[in-house]
């Protein structure tokens, strides 16, 4: 972070000691310290009176922070959004997957355990919606953009929003055959094997 380099650089302008800067801030002079050595940050207020005490606006003593903190916040925010998708992913598929082992093993407690991965799954989808309105990212190729760090242009997402409609359509369509040959299949393994 540039932010040390920026108070050391207008304290010594100033021939301020830290203890002097910290007078005027209204911290110790350990916190000074702290922050010239980038081990803390200084919080809204003190970035407020540094600025006014170096007589600089709030933009120039953070020059070069923002940018970083922008990608921060960005490659945390991927990070999140990639966790999400893979544990709501992992949830589908066994909701899926356990439906019939789970009933025709367990009765009632199996049907109990599968209504609590489907809240489970519900859930993380409810949350990953809500990543994607935030980052107004609605299609496959929008999400996977914004996972590598990009933006779609203004053309493209007009391409993006006019599928949309006809993607909800196959996606209903298609997770509706997928759950049916997935439980077909699981009762006939389980009729094979002889536990119908």
């Amino acid at each position: 972070m540039e932010i040390g380099r920026q108070i050391r650089k207008y304290r010594l302008e100033l021939h301020l000691s830290q203890e002097e800067l910290a007078e005027k801030v209204y911290v110790t002079r350990q916190t000074v310290s702290n922050w010239e050595n980038d081990k803390s940050y200084p919080d809204i207020n003190s970035l407020v009176l540094l600025s006014t005490v170096f007589n600089i606006s709030l933009d120039i003593l953070v020059k070069g922070d923002l940018k970083e903190m922008e990608e921060r916040i960005k490659s945390e925010d991927v990070t999140k959004m990639k966790r999400e998708s893979g544990i709501f992913a992992v949830l589908l598929i066994a909701c899926i997957v356990l439906l019939a082992p789970l009933y025709f093993l367990f009765g009632i407690p199996g049907i109990v355990a599968e209504i609590l991965l489907y809240a489970a799954a519900l859930y993380y989808s409810i949350r990953l919606e809500k990543q994607k309105k935030k980052y107004d990212v609605q299609t496959y190729r929008e999400i996977q953009a914004f996972m590598d760090g990009k933006r779609l242009d203004e053309i493209e997402k007009a391409r993006e929003a006019g599928k949309r409609p006809y993607q909800t359509v196959l996606y209903i369509i298609g997770s509706s055959a997928i759950a049916f040959f997935a439980v077909y299949g699981i009762c006939m393994f389980l009729e094979f094997i002889g536990v119908i």
